[in-house]
């Protein structure tokens, strides 16, 4: 693209956000109102389908309900409103300042490293964070170290215990390793950690055992276990659930990452190519997109990430036609196709490649990343 095709493309796409906010009004209100009266009711009917595990049909509709409610709360809900997509209401229901979402990451932090970080500097090397998470080498132009062999079941088991991830990942143990951030705020980071990790457990793993110990008299002494129980698989599927969703809308074979000197200097439209080069979209029906917190529009949702999420399918028709206009391309498939794409990436990727300059260890690669520094010095 030219530098005048960039301008307009900026524009259009300004155009096209505006629109959109300028037609935010009660249907929206009413939209994640209603999602917020579904989620509450499907967390309660789940939580006492979790009293009955003397009679499993019932018990199993309460995990899956309340697993429901955490997807729910998590994606379309925690997910949006700390955006900030909702202020607009004055509601301090959806206020994305004051909201706090029901996972061991604290907000704070999760917004900080996600709504400033990641969607200022996406797929941009060295700046953001969320490339491979410290743990995955997902990108060819990553330095591979032999921890990189274990890519595919590090991501299983990451899979399993994501919002511990997220939380982890929102502490940034290793910029204060490394120097880069100031003890004081590692310490008030771990703090914040501590105290929602205490919430969460007490709530999820102590308080509602504790409250079916009354039916131990009438029922078993196992039943407060089997509660427990069924808070942490619900727990684990809402885990598995957003891990799939995150990782489909950023890692398939196809996306691409930039350097620091790529995104140097960017105008409004080459910020907008970044985004639309550096994600990836899953098709689905409505119920599907709702249960993505329609992140299946990853695309939309980074080119207009404090737009209301429930706006991206009309968005996504725009975003479609300004690709085809300017030859762009667009990534978008199956949750299977893009499922395996990933799968393909962290595979192929966890093979040590024969290049030293690309293994983070060798000889080779430590020269150059010192002449790098020097040069930048």
């Amino acid at each position: 693209m030219t530098y005048e095709q960039l301008e307009d493309f900026g524009s259009e796409l300004d155009d096209v956000r505006q629109r959109i906010l300028n037609d935010l009004g009660q249907r929206d209100a009413d939209y994640i109102r209603r999602v917020i009266r579904v989620q509450r009711a499907f967390e309660v009917l789940g939580r006492i389908g979790l009293f009955f595990p003397f009679y499993w049909p019932v018990f199993v509709v309460g995990i899956a309900l309340l697993g429901l409610a955490k997807i729910l709360e998590n994606m379309e809900i925690g997910h949006n409103v700390m955006h900030g997509q909702y202020d607009w209401m004055n509601d301090p229901m959806v206020d994305g300042k004051r909201y706090e979402w029901d996972i061991v990451a604290p907000a704070q932090d999760w917004k900080h490293g996600h709504n400033y970080i990641h969607h200022t500097y996406t797929n941009v090397h060295g700046m953001d964070r969320d490339i491979g998470y410290n743990l995955f080498r997902i990108d060819a132009d990553q330095p591979w170290y032999p921890s990189h062999r274990f890519n595919l079941p590090l991501a299983f088991m990451l899979m399993l215990v994501f919002e511990w991830g997220v939380m982890y990942h929102g502490v940034e143990l290793d910029e204060y390793l490394a120097g880069r951030m100031p003890k004081e705020e590692f310490q008030a980071r771990k703090k914040r950690a501590l105290r929602k990790i205490r919430r969460q457990v007490f709530k999820d793993y102590l308080l509602y055992p504790a409250l079916s110990l009354p039916l131990v008299p009438f029922t078993a002494w196992w039943v407060p276990l089997a509660v427990l129980g069924g808070n942490i698989v619900a727990n684990v599927i809402r885990n598995i659930w957003s891990f799939n969703v995150i990782f489909c809308g950023h890692f398939p074979a196809d996306v691409q990452t930039f350097s620091k000197e790529q995104a140097e200097n960017e105008n409004r439209g080459q910020w907008y190519l970044r985004q639309l080069l550096g994600s990836a979209n899953i098709t689905g029906t409505p119920l599907f997109h709702l249960l993505t917190g329609n992140l299946s529009y990853q695309i939309e949702h980074h080119l207009f990430p404090d737009i209301p999420a429930r706006r991206y399918p009309e968005a996504a028709r725009e975003v479609r036609r300004l690709v085809e206009k300017y030859g762009l391309e667009y990534n978008t498939g199956r949750l299977s196709k893009q499922l395996a794409s990933v799968a393909r990436q962290l595979a192929t990727l966890a093979v040590r490649p024969d290049d030293p300059y690309k293994r983070g260890n060798s000889p080779e690669s430590k020269a150059l990343r010192r002449a790098q520094r020097a040069a930048r010095e």
